[in-house]
């Protein structure tokens, strides 16, 4: 009973902290950890150093292309395309997002894409809601495709005993996400009613808290170079943190001495796209004129504050609740899948959804369904449940989105489930399921 009951108090300071908006998801939470922790006794957990500090950089490197002009100019060139075919934002965008996902294998790359993806269809009065939604998706989706992603890593581990190649491994999660995100796209194309028209916009609108977007004003010659460079510079960065994803001996080795004896490690992924995007933001101020101050006072430093002040809050709080709770969350899918082997799906997607981690649910999961004896191809194919993380609306890259609309039509819902990626989330990943349960039966 006290599960449920922690558990009940965990959705409940998501949904009030949803409901009142901006950083009050963060707040709120707090307020579920003094529960937890000094009422309940809860370890504290805590929230992901990593992913925090992932998410300061990529916005520290976009608050400087803004401030010189780059996002500005990034935008123009992207409206230039979607006036044309303005439909197809919601397939480019998420497209997009998964090669890129793909090359670096991790889904905190896309932080420099979703202000980008938000502004552009804003102004093309395209609902943000529609790309952005699957978009985030779509990082998911990517991290399971990726051959450098941990998950994809932990299950070629596990199954290489089994004669699962990496090749094999590719020649199901590849077909099988990509041809899912199109799937989940088609499923938020027409979504919900065009931007122009929708109520909470034109509220905001009424209100003064947007303002109409309005046509770019020309930009002079030197204005040109620095918005022209900056948008370069940040897009160089992105292409080498994919190159360091891609190529791991790319990232430097160093020695630490501990108690006398030395230790040879690796500079981490993480913080490799830390160092680049600091780096960059730094180059942008030197050579393109990006003024601090206005790069602090841009929309979007303030809309990463209030994500970052979010999954601060509200990855401590489920951190906390799953650490006082693994063996009993653990324990309780592992003897749902013993007594029926083929709700592995439905077990890889419950562990996934607490854990927040793909890579995490497949290295406590996958040894299960080895030694309930399922076959390999059939644990490839249902590899895709393992990535539910969308389904609890509580991980950065979700708040991110939401916070980067300044519309209002990404958002959680008022009961709470009913989020903007429910749908896509539930469609891209019943699709990715199916097509790889064909392609494991087809393929030799």
């Amino acid at each position: 009973m006290m599960v449920w009951l922690e558990l009940g108090i965990l959705l409940a300071c998501i949904l009030i902290g949803a409901r009142l908006g901006g950083i009050a998801l963060g707040a709120v939470a707090g307020i579920g950890l003094v529960l937890f922790v000094f009422v309940f006794g809860l370890p504290p957990g805590g929230p992901p150093g990593a992913v925090i500090g992932m998410i300061i950089a990529v916005i520290t490197a976009l608050a400087t292309m803004q401030a010189a002009g780059g996002l500005d100019y990034l935008v123009a060139l992207a409206g230039k395309i979607m006036r044309r075919h303005p439909q197809y934002i919601t397939f480019i965008a998420p497209i997009a997002t998964y090669l890129l996902v793909f090359a670096s294998g991790t889904t905190h790359v896309i932080y420099a894409l979703l202000p980008v993806i938000a502004e552009a269809s804003r102004k093309a009065d395209i609902r943000p809601e529609r790309p952005l939604s699957i978009s985030v998706i779509a990082g998911f989706q990517g991290v399971l495709a990726s051959p450098i992603s941990a998950a994809t890593v932990a299950m070629l581990g596990l199954l290489a005993a089994s004669s699962v190649s990496l090749p094999r491994l590719l020649a199901i999660t590849v077909p099988s996400t990509f041809l899912a995100i199109l799937i989940g796209a088609l499923s938020v194309a027409w979504r919900g009613e065009k931007l122009s028209e929708d109520p909470e916009y034109r509220k905001r609108l009424a209100s003064g808290a947007v303002k109409p977007p309005e046509p770019l004003p020309a930009l002079q010659a030197r204005q040109l170079f620095n918005a022209r460079g900056s948008t370069l510079l940040f897009l160089a960065g992105i292409v080498l943190v994919v190159l360091i994803g891609m190529f791991p001996n790319l990232r430097p080795v160093y020695q630490t001495v501990e108690n006398g004896a030395v230790d040879t490690e690796q500079v981490s992924m993480g913080m490799a796209i830390m160092i680049v995007m600091f780096a960059i933001a730094g180059f942008t101020m030197i050579l393109f004129k990006a003024s601090p101050e206005a790069a602090l006072k841009g929309t979007i430093m303030r809309s990463g504050v209030a994500a970052v002040i979010s999954i601060i809050g509200v990855s401590w709080l489920g951190s906390s609740f799953f650490e006082g709770n693994r063996s009993f969350i653990v324990s309780g899918i592992s003897d749902l899948i013993r007594h029926y082997p083929s709700a592995f799906a439905v077990g890889l997607f419950i562990l996934s959804t607490l854990l927040f981690s793909a890579a995490a649910t497949v290295v406590i999961l996958m040894p299960v369904g080895l030694a309930l004896g399922l076959q390999p191809m059939l644990l490839i194919a249902l590899y895709p449940a393992a990535n539910s993380i969308f389904f609890l609306p509580t991980y950065g890259t979700l708040l991110a989105a939401v916070s980067f609309d300044q519309t209002g039509t990404t958002k959680i819902g008022k009961y709470l489930l009913n989020h903007s990626f429910m749908l896509p989330g539930m469609v891209s990943t019943v699709a990715a399921i199916v097509i790889a349960l064909t392609l494991s039966a087809i393929l030799p």
